[in-house]
């Protein structure tokens, strides 16, 4: 929010001595972060108010004026001016020479313009900060301009303006009125708070029809007659300009002044229109969801649809409004508008925020709705807001229709002495005493009864929102205070820190993956299709959570193919989110994506399926988790011959795989890409259950070696074939692999000639061949037995 320091001095007693940074700085400290400040005061020094005295045309250019300018100096000055409503007698902002303007970078100097000389430029209000663009100088057209005088003072530049952000639990600080609570608070000093006169609430001929209290509890309507439209008066109009708010006419204006001052956010509809929206002669005012189907023009000239998330304001059950959010274009405030009537209500946050984004719209009053405004505080909104239309527009009050569901139930905290010190300990001063505490929050505006173990506190009615529990009032304590002012205290006793077991299985995976190439990757968890839906998504692209890793993998593969810059080698730890019937589950995925060809001098060959499942074995030899391997073929996106499913026990470990053709040929992708999906979580327990590995002493016994040939059907995975023969083997068989598979003559059809290496070796003795040929035997009749395989040897 934009802070005028003149219109915050008129509501706190700011000490002289406390310089425009200071206060920045104890605001920031606060949790007022200051952005950026504006010191306008630089912008016009150095230029004054001046009186042209004549004006002659240029002897050598047609567009040029010479002017005689009176600006309270013995002798009137000579300025040539291009603009073309300069005229004698006019009051006009001239710079004089050796002023700066730093929001054009210009310094004036005396200067030749096309044989004479000038000595100062009368000015724009574009040249002076004041507008974007300007079709000529300024001329002041108001009371009481003296020739002479800074114009700082007249065009309102004499002021500095804070640029501060506010967390979101603060509402009551997108206001001045809140801003100058919090002032006061911090420096010590009274608040001083708009007077609001005693306003009459006749009833009226308007009826309120309220479809659900808890989107709307709170609703006014004012009906207001022999309103005058018209500019509103300068000091209003310069203190919106300051805010970043356009003048449009004295009503408007009232309500978005009113909006800047108490926070709370007012609408004006023409009444007469909305007799004529609501084609009745009683008039409804209504406020409900939106039907599918309907429209609406809004005050930006532009026709929205509605859903049933809209919350609308209804002229006899017709949309006319966005209800905290934007009013409707053929209600607004026009130049013939007579009679008025002011909506001030109070608006669910949630129903607001969901409204607001069903239709794209982000305005001052729905950030105001959206974080909650005080209902205590809108009847002194709407008496300043009816106060000012009948002063600045005649405005006449003929009705007052009100809902008001709203809770009037204080809320009382208790609040611990000892839970205080506890959590914020000594200041450097000294022991941080009661009468610190009550000082503090009283200054806040709590209300404090003190008892036998603290106080109990009741929280006023402009912080509801974000004081729930005795660590809010902890915390307000502590930022009042300054969090500077409190001592360092260390740990009493040290401790041994380290990594609980599962996040130090996540960092070996990690120290794995990078140590075979991968580079680690971050994405969003939101996604355009999903088992889970998010019901109010800010993006159509993110409107689900993701099922797993592979979409952003792929995504962010397919992006480094187009940019140029070769395969990308990366892995990703990251949450995803599943639907298993009824119910939901979360967990953590390991998710990796590598292929291609990576230029090399010694090798240009894409990475083979082979190699790429090498690495996977790499990455779980690391972790000692031994999974099975089984063909998978279930997973679409996957080569439904070149994908295995990962299983330790009856537990799904995960898939890993080559992508299939088609995903790549729509990718764009030339080369096979292979990806691997884990279930962290059965990772890390499969991990964890793994013992630190042991010593064994090798065996100083030569090892026997026998090799197995046989036929296999194509579809039998040598995974199963290898278990069978472990198992039958014992435990003399140390080690066995596959060497040789062929396919072609000689082998039947549908079939491939598979060659195994079995080891064999004991840690006591040699083995003799005996012994080696029956453990063979026993392996081929468990083959045999298990699989319709052929033997060759």
């Amino acid at each position: 929010m934009r802070i005028s320091l003149n219109w915050l001095r008129e509501l706190v007693d700011l000490p002289a001595d406390v310089t425009v940074t200071e206060l920045a700085e104890r605001l920031t400290i606060a949790g007022f972060e200051v952005e950026h400040i504006e010191d306008r005061r630089t912008w016009a020094e150095g230029v004054v108010v001046g009186r042209v005295l004549q004006r002659d045309a240029h002897p050598h250019a047609d567009k040029l004026s010479v002017c005689q300018v009176d600006v309270g100096q013995k002798e009137p000055l000579t300025i040539v001016c291009g603009a073309a409503n300069v005229r004698a007698d006019a009051l006009v902002p001239v710079a004089l020479v050796g002023t700066y303007l730093p929001c054009i970078d210009l310094k004036i100097e005396r200067a030749n313009k096309r044989g004479v000389e000038s000595a100062g430029m009368i000015c724009s209000l574009a040249e002076l900060g004041l507008e974007k663009s300007s079709a000529g100088i300024h001329i002041f057209t108001e009371p009481g301009v003296t020739v002479g005088q800074d114009v700082r003072p007249l065009l309102g530049l004499d002021d500095v303006i804070l640029e501060v952000a506010s967390t979101a639990n603060r509402a009551d600080a997108l206001s001045m009125v809140g801003m100058a609570r919090e002032v006061a608070a911090l420096l010590g000093v009274n608040v001083r708070l708009p007077e609001v006169p005693a306003i009459p609430k006749p009833p009226g001929k308007l009826q309120l029809a309220i479809a659900d209290g808890s989107q709307c509890p709170v609703y006014w309507g004012t009906e207001l007659q022999g309103v005058a439209i018209k500019p509103a008066p300068l000091w209003l109009r310069q203190r919106l300009e300051k805010a970043g708010i356009r003048s449009l006419n004295n009503v408007v204006d009232i309500t978005n002044y009113v909006l800047l001052e108490w926070g709370q956010p007012l609408h004006a509809f023409d009444a007469d229109a909305l007799r004529r929206e609501g084609e009745k002669k009683t008039l409804t005012l209504g406020v409900r969801l939106a039907q599918v189907g309907e429209t609406l023009k809004t005050l930006d000239d532009q026709m929205r649809s509605l859903t049933p998330q809209t919350l609308v304001i209804t002229a006899n059950d017709r949309p006319v409004a966005l209800a905290g959010v934007m009013g409707g274009a053929d209600t607004e405030v026009t130049d013939q508008t007579q009679n008025v009537i002011l909506e001030a209500a109070i608006f669910d946050p949630a129903t607001v925020r969901r409204s607001a984004r069903s239709v794209g719209l982000r305005t001052e009053a729905a950030a105001r709705y959206e974080r909650g405004v005080n209902p205590a505080d809108l009847e002194l909104a709407w008496g300043r807001a009816v106060q000012l239309l009948q002063e600045y527009a005649g405005a006449q009050v003929v009705g007052v229709a009100q809902w008001d569901h709203r809770e009037t139930q204080p809320r009382v905290i208790a609040l611990r002495r000892q839970r205080v010190q506890d959590v914020l300990g000594k200041l450097t001063t000294g022991e941080l005493s009661d009468a610190h505490v009550e000082k503090t929050l009283t200054a806040l505006g709590f209300c404090l009864e003190r008892n036998s173990t603290g106080w109990q506190v009741t929280v006023p009615s402009h912080r509801l929102r974000d004081v729930e529990q005795e660590t809010d009032l902890i915390e307000e304590i502590a930022r009042l205070v300054g969090y500077d002012a409190f001592a360092n205290t260390l740990p009493g006793t040290s401790q041994v820190g380290g990594y609980p077991p599962e996040e130090q299985v996540r960092w070996r995976v990690r120290e794995f993956c990078r140590g075979y190439g991968l580079n680690e990757l971050m994405h969003y968890s939101l996604v355009r299709a999903g088992d889970i839906r998010l019901s109010n998504p800010l993006l159509a692209e993110y409107s689900a959570l993701r099922v797993d890793l592979l979409e952003g993998l792929l995504h962010a593969y397919t992006y480094n193919i187009q940019q140029k810059n070769g395969p990308l080698w990366g892995f990703e730890l990251g949450r995803v989110f599943v639907k298993q019937g009824e119910t939901e589950r979360e967990f953590e995925q390991l998710g990796a994506i590598w292929g291609g060809t990576r230029e090399h001098w010694l090798r240009k060959e894409p990475v083979t399926w082979y190699e790429a499942k090498g690495l996977v074995e790499g990455i779980l030899a690391g972790l000692q988790v031994e999974p099975v391997w089984t063909k998978y073929s279930e997973d679409q996106r996957f080569h439904p011959g070149r994908t295995a499913l990962l299983l330790l026990g009856e537990q799904r470990l995960g898939i890993f795989g080559q992508l299939h053709p088609q995903v790549c040929q729509v990718q764009e992708i030339p080369e096979p890409v292979y990806v691997l999906l884990l279930d962290m979580e059965c990772l890390t327990q499969a991990a964890l259950r793994m013992t630190l590995p042991r010593f064994q002493p090798y065996s100083p016994y030569p090892a026997a070696d026998r090799d197995l040939a046989l036929f296999a059907d194509a579809s039998l995975p040598v995974a199963d074939l290898l278990r069978v023969i472990y198992q039958a083997g014992g435990e003399l068989l140390q080690k066995v692999w596959l060497f040789d598979e062929y396919r072609g003559e000689g082998v039947p059809p549908g079939q491939r000639s598979l060659a195994f290496r079995l080891v064999y070796r004991a840690p006591d003795r040699t083995l003799t061949d005996a012994e080696v040929d029956a453990m063979q035997e026993q392996v081929r009749q468990a083959l045999t037995q298990t699989y319709p395989v052929t033997l060759r040897s």
